[in-house]
């Protein structure tokens, strides 16, 4: 009795593709970082780390913006931060 190749095994679970919703734009330099990390010390990076600076820094600068416009500014300054 021989199988065929054609269909393969339909019990097989698919695997779905995981999207994320608008992800977070990278706001970091990640060479940057580790160049700058590097130049204080001998310190291992951990992968997660460009995400957490990354959101640190959209945080910041939400709180920039909000403060521009509670002064009735567009321009945002570095007072604001």
């Amino acid at each position: 009795m021989t199988r065929s190749r054609q269909g393969g095994n339909k019990n097989m679970a698919k695997k779905k593709a995981s999207k994320k919703k608008n992800p977070a734009p990278m706001l970091v330099v990640q060479s940057k970082i580790r160049e700058y990390l590097k130049s204080t010390g001998d310190y291992n990076i951990g992968s997660d780390l460009f995400d957490a600076v990354s959101k640190s820094v959209a945080s910041i600068l939400d709180d920039a913006a909000s403060r521009a416009k509670l002064n009735g500014r567009k321009t945002i300054q570095a007072r604001d931060v």
